[in-house]
């Protein structure tokens, strides 16, 4: 298997590293980069449990090849914390309770960051939108919707 390498950066550190042609960035992330906050639900871009923001778009990482990333910048939501302050959208997740078993939180963070980047004040019905291609197992969407609107005000 032939590999390519691709230098791209993640939470604003440049890396370079070698791939397989058929290298997920979700493995590449958990993987090779040990940023296993990125979790993988089903594999097929369905739950949004994989999101993270690739140049500045909430993507799903289990549908994008690593390879193709040459000179593209990711977020993960490893990088919303800064110097060990967490970044307010992740405070009020936790001060919403928006968190119940925790598998869907980070691509919820991650699609609800990608929103407030471009839109620092959506409404709320721009909010369910970001957040439509994120599932929650445990039906917690209202405190999620609460959290990322407190953000907001």
């Amino acid at each position: 298997m032939n590999k390519t390498s691709v230098t791209f950066t993640v939470n604003r550190e440049k890396v370079t590293l070698d791939v397989g042609p058929k290298e997920r960035l979700i493995d590449t992330l958990r993987k090779q980069l040990k940023l296993t906050g990125t979790k993988e639900g089903c594999g097929i871009g369905e739950c949004g449990a994989c999101t993270v923001i690739l140049n500045g778009e909430a993507v799903h990482s289990c549908l994008i090849l690593t390879g193709q990333l040459e000179g593209s910048e990711i977020l993960t939501v490893e990088g919303l914390e800064i110097n060990g302050k967490l970044d307010p959208l992740q405070q009020a997740f936790i001060d919403y309770n928006a968190v119940q078993c925790g598998f869907c939180t980070s691509g919820m963070l991650m699609s609800a960051k990608a929103l407030l980047m471009k839109n620092p004040c959506p409404t709320k019905d721009e909010i369910k939108t970001a957040l439509e291609g994120n599932l929650c197992r445990c039906t917690g969407y209202q405190q999620i919707i609460e959290a990322v609107e407190s953000v907001v005000k």
